[in-house]
């Protein structure tokens, strides 16, 4: 639990795009700024060590587990499930399974770290799909809002999105520390006639756990609203939430590029580059999606964060940073028992719903 000794995560240092000299030094800055951090950090043990070792004060927390084999971005989830016991994405979800570690942190194949992991782990009682959560720069007071799924299953029905409702709130209240969290789904409209089918009938089912949760559904949202204050926490399937990420990030990127190619244009716009450079800077930090890299697996027996592929030094440290945060917060405790109490809703308003439909019929 939170606050008995020194946290520790296990790293899967293997897998991402820049190779594991980007998951040390991310690392490293972590280790920095959280005297508190352990790592258990998985893959082949004497290239990791070399590399660890010219990080000043590492070493003394770190204890690396060889692992040889990587579980590489055009690998399968149903082969690796079968074929990769050696591999360190294995070996970093088995040290969470085992309580060695709190938290696993992976920049590797998002579809074979979600099958490992609900292999390995398990679903808590009565979720059916697990959802990737992530943060997202907001309006909001808090600076964030919540969304999820953003692609651990391209498939949700009305009571997954439900569900994905109710672990949204907890995140929303446990990381964002928010009593209250306004919940929106993600729709085509906000006028109740649009969308498709299974968003009607969440909007039913999520409306009637509000009345008995401790949130606020504000009914449907459009994708404008998902960097907005009009509510807290925004629910949609996986195919959905991960378009609208990559398009987020993209946009992101792209405004930073513009910027020096405007500032860069004539001698004068250079200076005028030079007076705003503070204000730049906070721009840049603001829209900077290294900055809130790190998806969270929610629905398991187990915290995973999972880092952008192409994350480097700033962003590994970023999802480290989060891993470390919800592992204080001692989340996955917490997230097990509203779940718990969350499924006698879910039965009761899946229950009343089709009793309600089935008298209309």
């Amino acid at each position: 639990m939170a606050g008995d000794g020194p946290i520790v995560l296990s790293i899967d240092a293997m897998g991402g795009d820049l190779g594991p000299e980007a998951v040390v030094s991310g690392m490293s800055r972590s280790a920095k700024a959280n005297p508190e951090i352990r790592f258990l950090v998985h893959g082949p043990a004497k290239k990791l060590n070399k590399l660890i070792a010219k990080k000043k004060g590492l070493a003394e927390r770190c204890e690396v587990r060889d692992a040889d084999s990587v579980v590489s971005m055009t690998d399968k989830p149903s082969h690796v499930v079968r074929n990769g016991r050696e591999t360190s994405m294995w070996a970093a979800i088995e040290a969470v399974r085992n309580g060695e570690a709190t938290v696993a942190v992976s920049c590797g194949n998002t579809g074979a770290l979600m099958a490992l992991s609900m292999i390995r782990l398990r679903k808590l009682p009565g979720v059916n799909r697990p959802a990737i959560a992530i943060l997202w720069p907001s309006r909001n007071p808090q600076g964030f809002n919540v969304m999820l799924d953003v692609g651990a299953d391209i498939r949700a029905d009305a009571e997954d999105l439900l569900q994905y409702a109710l672990m949204g709130v907890s995140y929303a209240r446990n990381g964002l520390h928010l009593k209250k969290p306004r919940v929106g789904l993600l729709n085509v409209g906000t006028e109740e006639h649009k969308g498709r089918p299974e968003l009607h009938d969440a909007h039913e089912l999520i409306s009637k756990a509000a009345e008995r949760a401790p949130f606020e559904f504000v009914g449907f949202v459009e994708g404008g609203d998902i960097p907005g204050k009009a509510c807290d926490v925004i629910v949609t399937d996986g195919f959905t939430g991960n378009v609208a990420l990559k398009t987020g990030e993209g946009t992101a990127s792209l405004i930073g590029d513009r910027l020096k190619e405007a500032f860069a244009y004539s001698p004068l716009s250079r200076l005028a580059s030079l007076l705003a450079l503070t204000s730049l800077r906070r721009l840049r930090k603001k829209i900077d999606p290294r900055r809130v890299n790190g998806g969270v697996f929610l629905g398991l027996n187990g915290t995973v964060v999972k880092s952008h592929g192409s994350a480097d030094a700033t962003g590994v440290s970023a999802a480290i940073k989060l891993a470390f945060q919800l592992a204080q917060s001692g989340f996955s405790e917490r997230l097990a028992a509203r779940l718990e109490s969350i499924n006698d809703i879910t039965w009761d308003i899946t229950e009343d719903t089709g009793s309600d439909k089935e008298s209309q019929a």
